[in-house]
């Protein structure tokens, strides 16, 4: 489809990213292969896309997503020239519905190449807690189903054995099960009549388990469906009012993106969550702060990340005086938190011995990020010139590797072996260069 004029809103955003027509190519080509669909746009695409041809409309999302990370703000259709969506071709669904569509294509095995294919974004539009607090469309229930607070409670109760299986195993077999867990469970219950006190009570629980089901996606590498899962996450807990889901779903999504490298987007994340929790307790407040300083790191600013890290050490000693009431997050995490601020403003021995702390102080029961955690403090001692003790600790990850099914884990131990690969000469790296190759699986390549 061509127009008769040139494309002048999006010569202008063009001119604005200071790219010429091959880097522009490079750049969408990019976001396509982070996606999953390897694309080979060339100078001539970017100028038929200047002079009016409309791209795509499976290309349209990739070239908004690119200009809108280069530029630092959300580029629209409308801002690039391109014809605005329609209602169907953005799938536009309720709450309900989305949930029903999202988990349905993630529990079919024919399907989860699909819906794994989305493309983190940078440019994702949040939904505002005061936008949402309280709001929930009218659901039919189409039957006699009742749901009381007992339901609510099973639900919470799944979620949490859900949760215990990705902490032990990993997400790649649990979420599946969760997925299962919110269509053919949580809708039918989301729609089910019930008092207002348990209709949000059983609204938070689905939050919850949205988020769980997110975070395990995002442990497979699957960023586009994790996000499509937290958004979901943030809807349902401002409905129901839960100020505690909605800033941990954001603060998990900071997560996300300073692991990617996206450490504006991971800041803006983190910050939203601490500017919308209302009196947070100390464990809430130590939970956000060591985030906000990973994400200032990543920024390279280092006094913000000092302050903030420094906050969540006072608000984790006060904490730790009180009873733990607020999820996983303990002075391991505080640790892991430090080693990564360490790491990012160029402390490397820091990082490593922080990381060492929290190793030391990690409970049993998280297999999966201790695992993960001990590959990155292998990584941090190998750059430091550590090889033999190195190569130690990416043996203790070996010990356990084969128990988890871990899409981030996976990718560590292709790491490991191509970090270790040129050290093969010495004895304890030749040693557990072979030791991976023989408990890795043949598909996991290099």
């Amino acid at each position: 489809m061509a127009t008769r004029e040139p494309n002048e809103s999006l010569a202008r955003l063009y001119r604005e990213t200071g790219w010429n027509l091959r880097l522009f190519a490079q750049a969408v080509n990019r976001i396509g292969t982070e996606r999953g669909t390897p694309l080979t746009c060339r100078e001539q695409s970017v100028h038929q896309w200047l002079k009016g041809y409309i791209p795509k409309p499976d290309t349209r999302p990739l070239i908004l997503e690119t200009l809108s990370r280069k530029l630092g703000r959300l580029i629209t259709h409308a801002d690039a020239g391109f014809p605005t969506p329609t209602e169907s071709a953005t799938g536009h669904l309720s709450t309900v519905e989305g949930l029903i569509d999202l988990g349905s294509q993630d529990m079919s095995p024919s399907r989860r190449g699909i819906v794994g294919a989305g493309l983190f974004s940078v440019a994702l539009t949040l939904p505002n807690w005061p936008d949402i607090v309280g709001r929930m469309e009218a659901a039919q229930t189409g039957g006699a189903l009742r749901l009381g607070m007992g339901e609510v409670q099973m639900v919470i109760a799944m979620t949490e054995k859900v949760s215990e299986l990705d902490d032990q195993f990993g997400g790649r077999h649990a979420r599946p099960m969760a997925a299962s867990l919110l269509v053919n469970t949580v809708a039918p219950y989301l729609r089910a009549e019930a008092p207002q006190s348990v209709r949000k009570a059983m609204m938070s629980a689905a939050s919850d388990l949205c988020y769980v089901t997110g975070w395990m996606a995002v442990d497979e590498g699957l960023h586009g469906l994790a996000q499509s899962y937290y958004t979901k996450a943030l809807e349902l807990a401002g409905a129901s009012e839960d100020h505690l889901t909605f800033c941990h779903v954001l603060r998990g999504m900071s997560v996300q993106a300073v692991d990617l490298g996206h450490g504006k987007e991971a800041l803006r994340l983190a910050d939203a969550a601490a500017a919308a929790s209302p009196q947070a307790g100390p464990r809430m407040r130590a939970f956000l702060a060591g985030q906000q300083a990973h994400a200032a790191a990543q920024l390279g600013n280092s006094a913000d990340a000092l302050k903030y890290l420094s906050e969540a050490e006072v608000a984790m000693e006060k904490a730790e005086s009180q009873a733990k009431s607020f999820g996983s997050y303990d002075p391991a995490a505080l640790y892991y938190h430090m080693s990564h601020v360490h790491h990012e403003l160029g402390d490397v021995a820091g990082a490593v011995d922080a990381m060492k702390q929290s190793d030391n102080l990690c409970e049993a029961v998280y297999r999966r990020s201790r695992v993960k955690e001990r590959a990155t403090l292998a990584e941090f001692q190998l750059k430091l010139g550590h090889l033999e003790e190195s190569c130690a600790t990416y043996n203790e990850v070996l010990d356990e590797y084969p128990l988890l099914q871990s899409g981030r884990v996976d990718q560590q131990v292709r790491n490991m072996r191509r970090l270790i690969k040129p050290h093969l000469r010495n004895h304890a790296a030749r040693n557990l260069y072979e030791r991976a190759r023989l408990v890795t699986p043949a598909s996991l390549p290099i």
